[in-house]
């Protein structure tokens, strides 16, 4: 299902190039219009999930939790990892409810990603933001489940976020408080990616999860819409785009990344979805006229052979800090 995880980031990668069909919108309120659009149609699409979480119990698979890294929970101590200390036969809804502040995260790090672009920078805060999300996502895991990063993904990963930053270039102001904003969304992204796959790992439908989470998160950020102006979205243009960025590049992709969720460590899925990044470069050539620099293209070579490393399956095998891979 890693290819479920890279059609997600491809899907993310086109936000970029879309957006620009509009001109003149605030950002936020395009951002805003996106999750709330993103959000109705994925509370839509996943209203037969989530009702059926609402009304089961639901324990924790075993052979998801070896898939995963996340410990099954104990029959018979009811312990469970950390902030998840709900038995192993506890209602889907009460799990569901666990994303709650995940979903608030989500509008959280769009606001976080806005306002760290507006003030160093499009290029340094996206490297900042989309870069330490891996990296963020990886710890959490490890903190969390007790799962160590093999040697291989945090290798991959570090390339991949080098060529990131080198296919960004370096445009921008590195200002102080720019970079915290966006080490803050990147952290988010990490908060609510790790959130939706434990509870996922848990049995939960990875539909639901993402119908809980978006739904709150268009919750969320409909005072902003409001707020930033919706004027733009009576006009047939940004109509159109309003619909494609919340169909496509939300609902759709966040369908998929869930999907990809059920058997992809989320680690891995955090670094497969640097695909978003190379995507919107080779857009912005091919739609857009511009054009690639040869050190943008050594960056682009980069995160494609890290990415290429990530999403082969690992050699069965334990060696130091590394964990035993489960065939997929």
């Amino acid at each position: 299902m890693k290819l479920a995880v890279v059609g997600a980031a491809v899907l993310w990668g086109t936000a970029g190039t879309a957006g620009l069909l509009v001109a003149g919108v605030d950002p936020v309120s395009l951002a805003a219009a996106r999750l709330v659009i993103g959000g109705l149609v994925l509370v839509i699409a996943a209203g037969p999930a989530m009702r059926s979480a609402a009304s089961r119990r639901i324990g924790t698979s075993p052979r998801a939790s070896l898939r995963t890294g996340t410990p099954p929970v104990s029959l018979r101590t009811g312990t469970s990892p950390t902030w998840f200390r709900i038995g192993s036969l506890a209602p889907a809804s009460l799990r569901l409810g666990a994303l709650l502040p995940a979903a608030v995260a989500v509008a959280a790090y769009q606001l976080c990603y806005f306002a760290a672009v507006s003030r160093t920078g499009v290029a340094i805060g996206t490297v900042v933001a989309i870069g330490s999300g891996p990296v963020f996502t990886g710890l959490l895991s490890w903190m969390l489940d007790r799962v160590p990063p093999t040697r291989r993904w945090a290798g991959a990963t570090a390339v991949a976020i080098t060529g990131c930053a080198v296919l960004t270039g370096g445009g921008g102001e590195a200002r102080a408080d720019g970079i915290l904003l966006a080490l803050l969304g990147g952290l988010l992204y990490a908060f609510y990616a790790v959130t939706a796959a434990r509870v996922i790992s848990g049995g939960a439908s990875s539909d639901a999860v993402m119908g809980v989470m978006f739904g709150g998160a268009a919750v969320v950020m409909v005072p902003v819409l409001l707020w930033t102006g919706t004027g733009w979205l009576a006009e047939p243009r940004g109509l159109l785009t309003a619909l494609y960025l919340g169909c496509a590049t939300t609902a759709l992709a966040y369908f998929l990344y869930g999907r990809g969720l059920r058997t992809t460590p989320v680690a891995t899925a955090a670094t497969l979805a640097l695909t978003e990044p190379a995507v919107a470069a080779l857009l912005g050539v091919a739609v857009l006229g511009e054009r690639l620099t040869l050190v943008s293209v050594a960056g682009l070579f980069l995160l494609g052979a890290s990415l290429v490393a990530v999403a082969l399956p690992e050699r069965v095998g334990r060696t130091a800090g590394e964990t035993v891979p489960v065939a997929q």
